[in-house]
């Protein structure tokens, strides 16, 4: 038992993690209707962004959580004013291959330049909190625990704003129609650009989280997007909250498999496959996902 719970509490707050990356892709999916392959490099940004923040700006280390979700945030605005714009006027024809070129161009960019800059060896910023917190069977690393509550809290504040605020529902009413939401009053452009700044805000916060639990490298954002586009998947295209909940049930399938794989040399070589079985065990009984919306469509 006290084995299980350990798996529990780490799959739980992984998924959180994952969870938070997967909520920023969702929504800028849900409201610009654009698979943004950028979303690793965002996230790697975001653990980079922390680190010189904490180094340079003598931040702690939540203080360089909340200096790489405010630079990120601006970052995404600008790139979707100086790169995305095109994709909903009549500058380019076939606007779906424009917006996978240019996200997955930045990937590239931000990858190489991150290289060049930060240089190719690992980083570790300081942890949010030494030591480990052991209550009961439950033995769980301080880090990861500020972590998870965290993202909790991000992750809380998020679903608050896009429920109960005027912006946060003016957003979901371009998500669901952006001819009626622009009858009553609501511009879409303006809209396009605060979901691609909260989106891109969301991605570095998460790789600002994980920052002190693995280490930082321009190539830490490759997996996760990989995750976060099996979450989006799993919990519906276009639903934060089931992106919240995917990102969790991955988290607890990942840890879970690992932990009870008979072969214990060759589990971690397993970790990815777990994801997919989910994914397509969820796609067997809910093609749209858990909470999909069906009338969204790519234009």
């Amino acid at each position: 038992m006290s084995y299980f719970s350990l798996l529990t509490i780490n799959g739980l707050v992984i998924g959180l993690i994952f969870a938070l990356t997967a909520a920023g892709l969702t929504l800028i999916f849900s409201v610009l209707r654009v698979v943004n392959f950028s979303h690793g490099a965002l996230y790697m940004m975001g653990g980079y962004a922390s680190y010189y923040a904490i180094r340079y700006l003598g931040l702690p280390p939540i203080g360089g959580v909340v200096a790489a979700m405010i630079a990120l945030f601006f970052f995404g605005i600008l790139f979707e004013i100086l790169i995305m714009r095109p994709v909903y006027t009549d500058e380019v024809e076939r606007k779906d291959e424009y917006a996978i070129i240019v996200t997955f161009g930045l990937t590239i960019l931000l990858s190489n330049l991150a290289i060049v800059v930060f240089g190719p060896f690992s980083k570790s910023p300081p942890p949010f909190l030494d030591g480990t917190l052991i209550l009961g069977p439950v033995i769980l690393p301080y880090d990861r625990l500020i972590a998870a509550v965290v993202a909790v809290v991000l992750l809380g504040v998020t679903t608050w704003f896009l429920a109960r605020t005027t912006l946060g529902q003016a957003l979901d009413a371009v998500s669901q129609s952006r001819e009626s939401a622009a009858v009553i009053g609501i511009n879409p452009r303006r809209m396009y650009t605060i979901a691609f700044g909260l989106g891109s805000a969301l991605a570095g916060g998460a790789g600002a989280l994980i920052a002190p639990i693995f280490a930082l490298s321009p190539s830490m954002g490759d997996l996760p997007v990989v995750q976060a586009f099996i979450i989006i998947v799993i919990g519906g295209m276009g639903s934060v909250g089931g992106s919240i909940v995917g990102g969790i049930l991955l988290g607890l399938a990942q840890s879970w498999g690992v932990g009870y794989l008979p072969d214990p040399n060759r589990a971690l070589a397993y970790t990815q496959a777990f994801g997919a079985i989910l994914l397509i065990i969820t796609l067997l009984f809910r093609p749209t996902g858990l909470f999909g919306r069906i009338h969204l469509r790519l234009e």
